[in-house]
C-alpha cells in the first residue's frame, strides 16, 4: 500500500486521482473486451480473416491505450495544455495529408496509413481541440481584452472545414455540439446562442441540399421505405430478440449479418446476447463517468480545469449517446463508435488520451498547494 506520507509521483497520483472515476473507466474497458469477443468473430469470418482477428487487435490496442490513459493522468494542467497543442497540430497536419493522399472509401477520405498502421486523425483531433478551446475560454474569463473567444471560433472553423471536406458529418456535429456546450458553460450571451444554433441549422440544411450521402441518411430516417435500412432494422430486431436478459453469450443472430456489428452496432449485439439489463448498466456507467467528471470539474476554482474537464466529459458522453441513439433508431446513422466498446484503434487510443486528461484535470489538489501556470496566475485545487 502507498502511504499518504510518501512524497513521490506515484503516491501523489494515487491519493489525488478520482478512484471511482478510474474504476468506472476500467470497467468500461473490460466490458469492451467481452463485447468485442461476442460481436467480432462473425464479421472476421465473413471477410475471410481469422475469427479472433478483430478481438486480438482490440486487446492489442487496449494495452497501450491504458498506458496512455494512466500516463496522461499524471500530467499537470500546464503539461496538458502543451500536449494538446502538439497533438492538435499533428492531427491537423495528418487530416490535411489524408485529404491529399488518403485512400477514398465509400466517397470519403478519413484514413491514412503510416508505417503500416491505419490512422484516423480526426479522432485524436477531438480531445486536443476540446482542451485548446477550454484554454481559450478560460483565458477570456481572466483577460477580457484578449480575443480568446474569436481565436476559439477560428480553431472551430478550421477543424470543421477539414472534417466537412473528408466528409465526416458525424464528427463535425459532435465537435459543434461540444464547442457550443463549452461556449455556454463559459457564459456566452443568448444572442450568440441563437446565432450559433441558426448557423448550425443552416449548415445542416445546406448539407441536406448539397450532399446526397447526408440527404439519403435523413430521408431513410424520416421514411424507412425510401431506401436501404438493413443495418438499423437488424439492430432493432436484436433488441427485440434479446429482451430483458438476452439470448446468452454467443447466441446472437444479428451479428451474423450486420456488417458493422463490431463497431457502430456493438450495442445491439450486447442487447441481443446479454439483454436490455446489460444495456441499461452500460448507460448507467457512461452516465456515472460524465456526471462524476462534471461534479469534480465544478468543485475547482480554476477555470481551465473546470472548462477542460467539462468539455472532455461532454465529448465522451455525447459520442456514447449518439452511438446508442443510432442503434435505437432515434437519429440517422452517423458512423460513431461507442467509447471503449466498439472496435477501432484510433478511436480507443484517442479516447484514452482524452479520458486521461479528464482524470488529470479532476485530480484533488490541497488548497494549500499552488501551482504556477506560467502567466502570473495560480491553480488552486480543492480539498
Amino acid at each position: 500500500m502507498l502511504s499518504r506520507e510518501e512524497r513521490n509521483p506515484l503516491s501523489d497520483w494515487w491519493w489525488t486521482v478520482d478512484k471511482l472515476l478510474l474504476g468506472a473507466i476500467i470497467a468500461l474497458m473490460l466490458a469492451g473486451v467481452i463485447l468485442s469477443l461476442a460481436a467480432s468473430p462473425p464479421v472476421a469470418t465473413r471477410i475471410g480473416l481469422d475469427p479472433f482477428h478483430f478481438f486480438n487487435r482490440h486487446v492489442l490496442f487496449l494495452l497501450p491505450s491504458f498506458i496512455v490513459l494512466v500516463g496522461v493522468s499524471f500530467m499537470s494542467p500546464r503539461q496538458i495544455r502543451r500536449s494538446a497543442l502538439i497533438v492538435f497540430a499533428i492531427s491537423i497536419a495528418l487530416i490535411v495529408a489524408t485529404l491529399l493522399i488518403g485512400p477514398e472509401v465509400k466517397g470519403s477520405r478519413r484514413w491514412i496509413t503510416l508505417i503500416g498502421v491505419n490512422i484516423q486523425a480526426s479522432e485524436s483531433a477531438k480531445p486536443a481541440f476540446v482542451v485548446m478551446a477550454a484554454w481559450l475560454f478560460a483565458e477570456s474569463t481572466k483577460r477580457p481584452e484578449m480575443p480568446a473567444t474569436s481565436m476559439a471560433l477560428v480553431l472551430l472553423m478550421m477543424l470543421v472545414s477539414l472534417l466537412v471536406m473528408e466528409p465526416d458529418f458525424g464528427q463535425t456535429m459532435l465537435i459543434l455540439l461540444v464547442w457550443g456546450a463549452l461556449f455556454f458553460i463559459a457564459g456566452m450571451r443568448m444572442i450568440w446562442a441563437v446565432g450559433l444554433a441558426g448557423a448550425a441549422g443552416a449548415g445542416l440544411f445546406g448539407a441536406y441540399l448539397l450532399v446526397p450521402h447526408v440527404a439519403g441518411r435523413i430521408k431513410r430516417f424520416m421514411n424507412p421505405a425510401s431506401g436501404d435500412t438493413f443495418q438499423v432494422d437488424t439492430a432493432m430486431e436484436a433488441f427485440w430478440n434479446g429482451g430483458w436478459f438476452g439470448l446468452g453469450p454467443g447466441e446472437g443472430i444479428a451479428k451474423r449479418s450486420l456488417p458493422d456489428s463490431h463497431t457502430d452496432f456493438v450495442f445491439a449485439v450486447a442487447a441481443e446476447e446479454f439483454g436490455i439489463i446489460l444495456c441499461l448498466a452500460l448507460v448507467a456507467l457512461f452516465a456515472f463517468i460524465v456526471i462524476r467528471a462534471l461534479s469534480r470539474a465544478y468543485a475547482t476554482d480554476d477555470m481551465f480545469a473546470r472548462f477542460g474537464a467539462s468539455g472532455l466529459a461532454i465529448l465522451f458522453g455525447v459520442q456514447a449517446a449518439i452511438n446508442m441513439s443510432v442503434n435505437l433508431q432515434l437519429m440517422p446513422a452517423k458512423g460513431m463508435t461507442l467509447p471503449f466498446i466498439s472496435y477501432g484503434g484510433s478511436s480507443i487510443v484517442s479516447l484514452a488520451y482524452g479520458v486521461g486528461m479528464m482524470l488529470a484535470l479532476t485530480r484533488l489538489r490541497p488548497r494549500t498547494e499552488m501551482e504556477s501556470l506560467g502567466d502570473g496566475s495560480t491553480l488552486r485545487g480543492y480539498a
